[in-house]
């Protein structure tokens, strides 16, 4: 166990290593003042990653148009040019050219891997990978060159990927302090939106947190500047449909099990799952098949849930037609509309007036497309009279506030699965294991304050460990049950099937919470950009934020929700790059 530590690489550090990568591809030393001059004076080239597509890529390289070296080296130059400024990467594969040169000797030979080969792209910074290090932004882990690849990590390799890069994430998947903002961690600091890459003027919130929020731990930042053609996030609750949505990106949060999560840092068993995030809904289609196994993970039980489609191929549900027919529910209470239930005696949740006209947009899209919409589907738990029934009064146990005691009118299903999950992961990496235990991490971090852990604390790591896997066993039993009572029995199940719906529409990824409980897949699709509301000081001019749609569906339901998805996309082609990084 590693009882030492010299600190986090700076950006400096990351900055050298670009150098010798920029310098490697022919390029000079790299300085962003250099490579902006570089760029302005340099002919432009017939070929450009910025904004392109998956199966653009593959085209061009199967025109022997671009190679994937060359991929790799535009968008090292990106990286190099703007990470400083969004700090979108931890860690940048130095082994991407020589990987590249290997998949580009293999299709000369007329040998392709799979859906990827030959295409960058980078995962989130808790997907082991044993040539990598994986620091989950802890510093605890800054140096942790794990002992094997995540199964995701072969898959998609075994696919021809290339990884590029590990990418900026909330420190573990943001269950490390209540009060941390988010994309922020102790081993890169704070990720910024490239929609508008400024740290936030106001009072209490200056402390280097974007103005502009990323929308959770698996950040799309470099995804969304084409600094790679997609990422893997994964999620717990909202970390792939929060930054998506915030990022202008797709993601699609799969149903838990349909991607192995062997190899993959935890925060519960119960909910977590890795995803994609891409431009497109086809780039989506095709990491996902690619990162599914073709036979259940002997490491991941839940792997036995849902059955791949023929050959993992999901772009062959990619119907432009697709909404022609579908039935979408509309779950107006609380999502659209604000609501008095349960335990609340004031209104809660609805939209803004920006929004409200958007999701009527949106609606009015749907239906020219065919689709039936059923307007509003009523959610039992939503707007049960009985606190003990209504979700709105059932929320995750985090924080200080709902520790061991405390946790009476809570789900302490998250802060137990941690305990039980991550010590379990750690068991894993055995000699390479930076702790042996959650305990022994909560200790690291208070010994190593003044290296930088622990910012804003650690209180849900705290509540975590303090759980008695044997005695608190009962509760969270209970507590999962009704988890999945008020979420599915009494939440979705009910409502997709009293209604015979293939899906709910949500605003913005506001189904995050109600559908990652039971396990089921969301996708969520670019739609517009609208005003922020918050209250900035005067002369502060807020950039408007992207705002996407969500469609949520049960267990396995990823070919449907792929198809209407697609057409939808088709139907708007919303999405388009942030300024200021051309």
């Amino acid at each position: 166990m590693r009882t030492t530590h010299s600190g986090p690489r700076s950006r400096t550090d990351i900055a050298l290593g670009l150098t010798a990568i920029v310098t490697a591809i022919g390029a000079v030393p790299f300085t962003p003042q250099v490579l902006t001059a570089q760029r302005a004076t340099t002919p432009a080239t017939p070929f450009t990653v910025i904004e392109t597509s998956i199966p653009d890529l593959q085209a061009a390289l199967a025109a022997k148009r671009i190679t994937s070296r060359q991929l790799v080296e535009q968008y090292l130059v990106r990286i190099a040019t703007y990470d400083q400024k969004l700090r979108a990467t931890i860690t940048v594969n130095p082994r991407a050219l020589a990987d590249a040169d290997a998949l580009d000797r293999e299709r000369a030979q007329g040998k392709l891997r799979g859906p990827l080969h030959g295409i960058p792209v980078a995962l989130k910074d808790n997907i082991l990978t044993k040539d990598l290090r994986t620091t989950g932004g802890a510093l605890a882990f800054a140096d942790l060159l794990p002992p094997y690849d995540a199964t995701l990590t072969t898959n998609l390799r075994n696919a021809g990927a290339i990884i590029i890069a590990k990418a900026q994430l909330t420190e573990l998947a943001n269950w490390v302090a209540s009060g941390m903002p988010g994309n922020y961690n102790a081993v890169n600091g704070q990720g910024l939106n490239p929609w508008d890459p400024r740290t936030d003027p106001r009072a209490g919130f200056d402390d280097g947190r974007s103005v502009m929020q990323t929308g959770g731990s698996s950040s799309g930042i470099g995804t969304n500047v084409s600094f790679w053609a997609g990422n893997v996030g994964t999620e717990t609750s909202g970390s792939i449909l929060s930054p998506a949505h915030a990022n202008m990106l797709v993601g699609i949060k799969p149903t838990v099990g349909r991607i192995s999560r062997h190899g993959v840092i935890p925060i519960t068993a119960d909910q977590d799952t890795p995803g994609p995030m891409t431009r497109t809904v086809a780039d989506a289609a095709i990491m996902l098949g690619a990162m599914e196994g073709a036979a259940p993970d002997p490491n991941d039980a839940a792997t036995k849930v849902c059955t791949p489609p023929a050959n993992r191929d999901y772009t062959k549900f990619l119907d432009a037609a697709a909404l022609k027919g579908a039935r979408i529910g509309i779950p107006r209470a609380f999502f659209y509309d604000s609501v008095v239930s349960g335990g609340s005696t004031r209104p809660r949740g609805g939209l803004t007036p920006a929004q409200r006209t958007v999701m009527t947009e949106v609606i009015a899209v749907l239906r020219a497309q065919g689709a039936t919409i059923v307007d509003p589907v009523v959610i039992p738990s939503i707007v049960a009279p009985k606190a003990d029934d209504n979700l709105l009064d059932w929320n995750p146990c985090s924080g200080l506030d709902n520790a061991r005691g405390q946790d009476a009118n809570c789900s302490n299903v998250l802060k137990y699965g941690m305990k039980r999950d991550f010590n379990a992961f750690l068991a894993t990496l055995g000699d390479k294991a930076p702790v042996p235990s959650l305990t022994a991490l909560r200790q690291w971090n208070i010994a190593h304050q003044r290296a930088g852990a622990i910012k804003y604390g650690q209180a849900n790591l705290d509540v975590s460990d303090e759980m008695d896997l044997r005695l608190d066993r009962e509760k969270y039993e209970a507590d999962r049950r009704k988890d999945l009572r008020l979420t599915a029995t009494e939440g979705l199940d009910v409502v997709l099937k009293a209604n015979t719906l293939d899906a709910l529409l949500f605003p913005g990824a506001s189904s995050a919470n109600i559908a990652a409980r039971p396990g089921y897949p969301s996708i969520t699709v670019p739609y517009a950009l609208l005003p922020v509301t918050a209250p900035f000081p005067a002369g502060f001019d807020a950039k408007p934020a992207p705002f996407g749609v969500t469609f949520t569906a049960g267990a396995c339901a990823e070919p449907r929700l792929v198809a209407l998805a697609y057409a939808f996309e088709q139907a708007t082609k919303k999405r388009h790059a942030p300024a200021g990084f051309p």
